[in-house]
């Protein structure tokens, strides 16, 4: 059997408890995997001197892939994105969220099928800002009032949105390569290139021309606000949609709420060499330490970091028994127990889920 190293990042608040959870159901697939157990987040800075040690990224280039709680980030001040600096640092630049309806979870919808893939490394997220009254904003206004001509509030705070070529290009070229891979129909661009020409426009220019090169593939457009509204109405129109950093965000916690919720929302952070494996959700903190959350949206992203591996089997059954726990509703957490039956807590839901991948 096949030996994986796996870089093990716990994250705070509710992270030890379904990291721990997603290890539990990993291991009972039978593959061989070595682990390495790191720390990040606000609770090592505290030690350390920095949220993200240099051993933390360093653990992560050296494996075959990791998995990472959630970490809390301080809203408005304090410190940066912990889970930002990662994509950074190793260039992890595509963010794959699928988004997938589970018999048992409660939801508006059914049938939904829906992988959102966002560029993760530009846009207002690279973390050019400029405080306000302070020296640099104070020049960065005067700047751009004379370059652009137009009024901007001495006031003002400033973030820079860069859009370049190359990171279009790349993040469009991957979208069509995991439908292609995934036997998916149809990639859609979602742009604002009708206000930001020079941004957007030349990310929706750059899915232009890579579509060009997948002739076996449906392309098409949608601006970020009618994407939303159509989302909401119409969901089984689209597929694969390939999204600039902000909008991937926000659009792929809407998709999350098609299908019930975060709880059941994987993500991945995949890089030409690096990949992260991750819920979408918060750290909860108010839960730490009770057993008592979903583990479900980690274990799904447990599955993914398999596919990536190429262990597709093992995969498939990870997916297979998460639907068949939730559907049964009988070891579920209490957010998705039916009336009348007594909730279990976040590691026994995970031991039911691994009691059936190693069936």
């Amino acid at each position: 059997m096949s030996q994986y190293r796996l870089t093990l990042i716990r994250g705070d608040g509710i992270g030890p408890e379904v990291t721990q959870a997603a290890r539990i159901v990993l291991d009972a697939t039978g593959i061989d995997f070595e682990w390495m157990v790191v720390d990040a987040g606000a609770e090592v800075m505290e030690k350390s001197g920095t949220p993200l040690p240099a051993d933390v990224v360093e653990a992560v280039r050296t494996s075959d892939a990791a998995i990472k709680g959630p970490i809390t980030t301080p809203a408005g001040s304090g410190i940066r994105s912990v889970n930002v600096a990662l994509r950074q640092a190793l260039d992890l630049y595509a963010n794959v969220r699928p988004a997938r309806s589970l018999r048992g979870v409660r939801s508006r919808y059914d049938h939904i099928d829906v992988v959102v893939v966002r560029e993760n490394t530009e846009d207002l997220y690279s973390g050019i800002e400029f405080e306000k009254h302070s020296p640099k904003a104070v020049e960065a206004i005067e700047m751009l009032m004379r370059l652009s001509g137009k009024k901007i509030f001495p006031g003002s705070g400033l973030a820079v949105k860069p859009i370049s070529s190359e990171a279009s290009e790349r993040i469009a070229r991957f979208a069509f390569e995991y439908a292609r891979c995934n036997a998916r129909r149809k990639v859609t661009a979602v742009h604002k290139a009708n206000i930001l020409k020079h941004t957007d426009g030349l990310f929706l220019e750059a899915a232009r021309q890579v579509a060009a090169e997948y002739p076996d593939i449906e392309f098409e457009d949608r601006i970020v606000d009618n994407l939303c509204m159509q989302l909401v109405q119409k969901p089984e129109v689209f597929d694969v949609l390939v999204l600039p950093n902000l909008y991937g965000d926000i659009v792929s916690d809407l998709t999350a709420g098609l299908v019930g919720g975060l709880g059941v929302a994987p993500g991945a952070n995949i890089g030409d060499r690096n990949a992260i494996f991750e819920a979408i959700h918060g750290s909860a903190p108010r839960y730490a330490g009770q057993n008592k959350v979903n583990p479900s949206a980690l274990i799904l992203s447990g599955a993914l970091l398999l596919r990536y591996l190429g262990e597709q089997e093992a995969a498939g059954r990870v997916e297979q028994a998460v639907a068949d726990v939730i559907a049964a509703g009988q070891k579920v957490t209490y957010d998705l127990a039916p009336a009348g039956v007594a909730p279990v807590g976040t590691r026994q839901m995970a031991e039911a889920i691994a009691a059936k991948v190693a069936a």
